[in-house]
Protein backbone atom coordinates (compact mmCIF):
# COMPACT_ATOMS: atom_id res chain seq x y z
CA UNK A 1 0.00 0.00 0.00
CA UNK A 2 1.22 3.57 -0.72
CA UNK A 3 1.22 4.59 2.96
CA UNK A 4 3.65 1.75 3.69
CA UNK A 5 6.32 3.23 1.40
CA UNK A 6 8.43 5.43 3.66
CA UNK A 7 11.80 5.21 1.85
CA UNK A 8 13.16 4.39 -1.60
CA UNK A 9 14.18 0.91 -0.49
CA UNK A 10 10.50 0.22 0.29
CA UNK A 11 9.31 0.98 -3.26
CA UNK A 12 8.28 -2.09 -5.29
CA UNK A 13 10.08 -1.97 -8.63
CA UNK A 14 8.41 -3.30 -11.77
CA UNK A 15 10.33 -6.10 -13.55
CA UNK A 16 11.44 -4.72 -16.91
CA UNK A 17 10.09 -7.82 -18.67
CA UNK A 18 6.53 -6.52 -18.05
CA UNK A 19 7.05 -4.10 -20.95
CA UNK A 20 7.08 -7.19 -23.20
CA UNK A 21 3.89 -8.75 -21.85
CA UNK A 22 1.72 -5.94 -20.49
CA UNK A 23 0.48 -2.48 -21.34
CA UNK A 24 2.41 -0.39 -18.81
CA UNK A 25 0.55 2.87 -18.23
CA UNK A 26 -0.55 4.91 -15.22
CA UNK A 27 -3.61 6.40 -16.92
CA UNK A 28 -5.77 5.69 -19.95
CA UNK A 29 -4.39 7.62 -22.92
CA UNK A 30 -3.65 7.37 -26.61
CA UNK A 31 0.13 7.30 -26.96
CA UNK A 32 1.75 9.80 -29.29
CA UNK A 33 4.39 7.15 -30.05
CA UNK A 34 5.21 3.61 -28.93
CA UNK A 35 8.93 3.00 -28.58
CA UNK A 36 10.04 -0.55 -29.36
CA UNK A 37 13.21 -2.31 -28.22
CA UNK A 38 15.55 -3.88 -30.74
CA UNK A 39 15.45 -7.42 -29.35
CA UNK A 40 16.71 -10.28 -31.47
CA UNK A 41 15.19 -12.28 -34.29
CA UNK A 42 12.18 -14.20 -33.03
CA UNK A 43 12.18 -12.58 -29.58
CA UNK A 44 9.47 -10.47 -28.03
CA UNK A 45 10.17 -6.75 -27.96
CA UNK A 46 9.41 -4.24 -25.24
CA UNK A 47 6.82 -1.56 -25.94
CA UNK A 48 6.91 1.76 -24.12
CA UNK A 49 3.72 3.79 -24.52
CA UNK A 50 4.72 7.47 -24.56
CA UNK A 51 1.87 9.88 -23.93
CA UNK A 52 3.75 13.03 -24.97
CA UNK A 53 6.90 13.19 -27.07
CA UNK A 54 7.47 16.65 -25.61
CA UNK A 55 8.13 15.07 -22.20
CA UNK A 56 10.75 12.75 -23.68
CA UNK A 57 12.38 15.61 -25.57
CA UNK A 58 12.48 17.74 -22.43
CA UNK A 59 14.07 14.89 -20.46
CA UNK A 60 16.81 13.97 -22.92
CA UNK A 61 17.53 17.61 -23.85
CA UNK A 62 17.94 18.78 -20.26
CA UNK A 63 19.93 15.64 -19.43
CA UNK A 64 22.28 16.22 -22.37
CA UNK A 65 22.70 19.91 -21.56
CA UNK A 66 23.55 19.06 -17.95
CA UNK A 67 26.59 17.02 -19.01
CA UNK A 68 27.52 18.41 -22.45
CA UNK A 69 26.05 21.89 -22.71
CA UNK A 70 23.86 23.29 -25.47
CA UNK A 71 23.62 20.95 -28.49
CA UNK A 72 24.10 23.98 -30.76
CA UNK A 73 27.83 24.03 -30.01
CA UNK A 74 28.28 20.48 -31.30
CA UNK A 75 28.42 18.77 -34.65
CA UNK A 76 26.45 15.61 -33.83
CA UNK A 77 27.26 12.47 -35.83
CA UNK A 78 25.25 9.27 -35.45
CA UNK A 79 26.71 5.87 -36.32
CA UNK A 80 23.75 3.70 -35.39
CA UNK A 81 23.13 0.92 -37.93
CA UNK A 82 20.51 -1.52 -36.74
CA UNK A 83 18.70 1.21 -34.84
CA UNK A 84 18.34 3.49 -37.84
CA UNK A 85 17.00 0.67 -39.98
CA UNK A 86 13.97 0.01 -37.79
CA UNK A 87 11.03 2.08 -36.65
CA UNK A 88 10.25 3.59 -33.26
CA UNK A 89 13.69 3.55 -31.68
CA UNK A 90 13.93 5.89 -28.70
CA UNK A 91 17.69 6.25 -29.27
CA UNK A 92 17.18 7.34 -32.88
CA UNK A 93 14.50 9.82 -31.81
CA UNK A 94 16.92 11.35 -29.28
CA UNK A 95 19.92 11.57 -31.61
CA UNK A 96 17.77 12.88 -34.47
CA UNK A 97 16.53 15.73 -32.28
CA UNK A 98 20.06 16.51 -31.05
CA UNK A 99 21.18 16.65 -34.69
CA UNK A 100 18.46 19.19 -35.42
CA UNK A 101 19.33 21.25 -32.35
CA UNK A 102 23.03 21.23 -33.30
CA UNK A 103 22.18 23.27 -36.41
CA UNK A 104 25.42 22.15 -38.07
CA UNK A 105 25.37 21.27 -41.77
CA UNK A 106 27.63 18.27 -41.21
CA UNK A 107 25.51 16.81 -38.42
CA UNK A 108 23.59 13.70 -39.35
CA UNK A 109 23.40 9.91 -39.47
CA UNK A 110 26.16 8.17 -41.38
CA UNK A 111 24.87 4.57 -41.29
CA UNK A 112 27.40 2.45 -43.25
CA UNK A 113 29.22 5.30 -45.03
CA UNK A 114 32.45 5.13 -43.03
CA UNK A 115 34.47 6.99 -45.66
CA UNK A 116 32.18 10.01 -45.51
CA UNK A 117 32.23 9.87 -41.71
CA UNK A 118 36.03 9.82 -41.78
CA UNK A 119 36.10 12.86 -44.05
CA UNK A 120 33.67 14.75 -41.82
CA UNK A 121 35.69 14.00 -38.69
CA UNK A 122 38.93 15.01 -40.42
CA UNK A 123 37.33 18.27 -41.62
CA UNK A 124 36.01 19.08 -38.15
CA UNK A 125 39.43 18.41 -36.64
CA UNK A 126 41.07 20.84 -39.06
CA UNK A 127 38.65 23.67 -38.28
CA UNK A 128 38.48 22.89 -34.55
CA UNK A 129 34.75 22.10 -34.53
CA UNK A 130 33.62 20.36 -31.30
CA UNK A 131 32.11 17.07 -32.46
CA UNK A 132 30.12 14.30 -30.79
CA UNK A 133 30.22 10.89 -32.46
CA UNK A 134 27.62 8.63 -30.87
CA UNK A 135 27.54 5.06 -32.08
CA UNK A 136 26.62 1.49 -31.35
CA UNK A 137 29.70 -0.32 -30.10
CA UNK A 138 30.29 -2.77 -32.94
CA UNK A 139 30.00 -0.02 -35.57
CA UNK A 140 32.47 2.21 -33.73
CA UNK A 141 34.95 -0.67 -33.51
CA UNK A 142 34.53 -1.42 -37.24
CA UNK A 143 35.04 2.23 -38.12
CA UNK A 144 38.11 2.66 -35.87
CA UNK A 145 39.78 -0.46 -37.25
CA UNK A 146 39.37 0.65 -40.86
CA UNK A 147 39.90 4.39 -40.35
CA UNK A 148 42.39 4.98 -37.52
CA UNK A 149 42.98 8.67 -36.82
CA UNK A 150 43.91 11.09 -34.06
CA UNK A 151 40.95 13.00 -32.68
CA UNK A 152 41.39 16.07 -30.49
CA UNK A 153 38.11 17.96 -30.88
CA UNK A 154 35.82 14.93 -30.90
CA UNK A 155 34.03 13.03 -28.15
CA UNK A 156 33.29 9.42 -29.02
CA UNK A 157 30.29 8.03 -27.15
CA UNK A 158 29.36 4.34 -27.27
CA UNK A 159 25.85 3.18 -26.55
CA UNK A 160 26.87 -0.41 -25.82
CA UNK A 161 25.94 -3.57 -27.64
CA UNK A 162 27.40 -5.82 -30.30
CA UNK A 163 23.92 -6.95 -31.45
CA UNK A 164 25.36 -10.26 -32.60
CA UNK A 165 27.75 -8.57 -35.03
CA UNK A 166 30.92 -9.21 -33.04
CA UNK A 167 32.08 -11.25 -30.09
CA UNK A 168 31.05 -9.72 -26.78
CA UNK A 169 33.96 -8.15 -24.90
CA UNK A 170 34.20 -6.01 -21.79
CA UNK A 171 33.57 -2.27 -21.86
CA UNK A 172 37.17 -1.73 -20.77
CA UNK A 173 38.45 -3.71 -23.78
CA UNK A 174 36.19 -1.72 -26.10
CA UNK A 175 37.46 1.56 -24.70
CA UNK A 176 41.11 0.54 -24.92
CA UNK A 177 40.67 -0.41 -28.57
CA UNK A 178 38.85 2.81 -29.47
CA UNK A 179 41.29 5.02 -27.57
CA UNK A 180 44.27 3.37 -29.25
CA UNK A 181 42.91 3.62 -32.79
CA UNK A 182 41.35 7.09 -32.48
CA UNK A 183 44.02 8.78 -30.39
CA UNK A 184 41.70 9.55 -27.49
CA UNK A 185 42.31 9.68 -23.75
CA UNK A 186 38.74 8.72 -22.79
CA UNK A 187 35.65 7.17 -24.33
CA UNK A 188 32.23 8.36 -23.22
CA UNK A 189 29.16 6.16 -22.80
CA UNK A 190 25.40 6.54 -22.81
CA UNK A 191 23.15 4.31 -20.72
CA UNK A 192 19.52 4.27 -21.73
CA UNK A 193 16.82 1.87 -22.77
CA UNK A 194 13.43 1.69 -24.44
CA UNK A 195 11.66 1.49 -21.09
CA UNK A 196 13.16 4.76 -19.80
CA UNK A 197 12.74 8.37 -20.89
CA UNK A 198 16.02 9.51 -19.31
CA UNK A 199 19.67 8.65 -19.86
CA UNK A 200 22.81 8.39 -17.75
CA UNK A 201 26.18 9.42 -19.16
CA UNK A 202 29.77 8.44 -18.51
CA UNK A 203 32.65 10.82 -19.20
CA UNK A 204 35.12 7.94 -19.05
CA UNK A 205 36.07 4.66 -17.35
CA UNK A 206 32.45 3.47 -17.46
CA UNK A 207 31.43 5.60 -14.45
CA UNK A 208 27.89 6.85 -15.08
CA UNK A 209 26.11 9.88 -13.68
CA UNK A 210 22.40 10.59 -13.77
CA UNK A 211 20.35 13.78 -14.03
CA UNK A 212 18.60 14.84 -10.78
CA UNK A 213 15.27 13.21 -11.71
CA UNK A 214 16.92 9.80 -12.22
CA UNK A 215 18.42 7.56 -9.54
CA UNK A 216 20.09 4.16 -9.67
CA UNK A 217 20.02 1.60 -6.88
CA UNK A 218 20.99 -2.07 -6.67
CA UNK A 219 19.02 -5.02 -5.31
CA UNK A 220 20.16 -8.42 -4.16
CA UNK A 221 20.46 -11.12 -6.83
CA UNK A 222 18.01 -13.53 -5.23
CA UNK A 223 15.62 -11.16 -3.46
CA UNK A 224 13.89 -8.54 -5.65
CA UNK A 225 12.65 -6.66 -2.57
CA UNK A 226 16.05 -6.36 -0.91
CA UNK A 227 17.33 -2.99 -2.16
CA UNK A 228 20.82 -2.12 -0.93
CA UNK A 229 21.50 1.36 0.44
CA UNK A 230 24.81 2.98 -0.51
CA UNK A 231 24.42 5.44 2.36
CA UNK A 232 25.10 2.67 4.88
CA UNK A 233 28.57 1.77 3.64
CA UNK A 234 31.66 3.42 2.21
CA UNK A 235 32.27 0.47 -0.10
CA UNK A 236 30.67 0.18 -3.57
CA UNK A 237 27.62 -2.09 -3.67
CA UNK A 238 26.99 -4.58 -6.45
CA UNK A 239 23.75 -6.25 -7.49
CA UNK A 240 20.97 -5.98 -10.05
CA UNK A 241 20.17 -2.44 -11.14
CA UNK A 242 16.94 -0.71 -10.13
CA UNK A 243 16.17 2.63 -11.74
CA UNK A 244 13.98 5.51 -10.64
CA UNK A 245 13.11 7.69 -13.65
CA UNK A 246 10.62 10.42 -12.79
CA UNK A 247 10.20 11.24 -16.49
CA UNK A 248 8.28 7.94 -16.74
CA UNK A 249 5.23 9.46 -15.07
CA UNK A 250 2.78 7.95 -17.58
CA UNK A 251 4.30 4.45 -17.58
CA UNK A 252 6.30 3.39 -14.51
CA UNK A 253 8.95 5.39 -12.68
CA UNK A 254 10.39 2.38 -10.83
CA UNK A 255 12.04 -0.26 -13.01
CA UNK A 256 13.89 -3.43 -11.98
CA UNK A 257 16.32 -4.13 -14.83
CA UNK A 258 18.28 -7.29 -15.62
CA UNK A 259 21.59 -5.41 -15.67
CA UNK A 260 24.27 -6.16 -13.10
CA UNK A 261 25.86 -3.06 -11.67
CA UNK A 262 27.95 -1.44 -8.99
CA UNK A 263 26.86 1.73 -7.23
CA UNK A 264 29.22 4.11 -5.43
CA UNK A 265 28.50 6.22 -2.37
CA UNK A 266 28.35 9.41 -4.46
CA UNK A 267 25.54 7.94 -6.57
CA UNK A 268 27.65 7.18 -9.63
CA UNK A 269 27.41 3.65 -10.96
CA UNK A 270 28.95 1.09 -13.29
CA UNK A 271 27.27 -1.47 -15.54
CA UNK A 272 29.06 -4.80 -15.19
CA UNK A 273 26.97 -6.98 -17.49
CA UNK A 274 23.65 -8.77 -17.66
CA UNK A 275 22.08 -11.35 -15.41
CA UNK A 276 22.27 -14.91 -16.69
CA UNK A 277 19.18 -16.14 -18.59
CA UNK A 278 17.89 -12.61 -19.25
CA UNK A 279 17.10 -11.58 -22.81
CA UNK A 280 19.81 -10.31 -25.13
CA UNK A 281 19.16 -6.63 -25.76
CA UNK A 282 20.59 -3.90 -27.93
CA UNK A 283 21.91 -1.45 -25.34
CA UNK A 284 24.65 -1.79 -22.73
CA UNK A 285 25.31 -5.46 -23.50
CA UNK A 286 28.93 -5.39 -22.44
CA UNK A 287 30.04 -8.18 -20.14
CA UNK A 288 32.61 -8.01 -17.37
Amino acid sequence: MPHEVTATDKIPFLPISFFKTHKVATTDFKPEIIFESSGTTGSNTSNHLVKNMSLYKQSFTEGFELFYGNPSKWCVLGLLPGYLERKNSSLIAMVEDLIKKSDNRNSGFYLHDHEKLYQTLAHNEIIGQPTLLIGVTYALLDFAENHPMKLQNTIVMETGGMKGKREEITREEVHVSLKTKLGLKTIHSEYGMTELLSQAYSGGKGIFRTPPWMKVLVREYNDPFAVCSSSKTLKPLSGLINIIDLANIYSCCFIATDDVGKIHKDGTFEVLGRRDLSDVRGCSLLIS
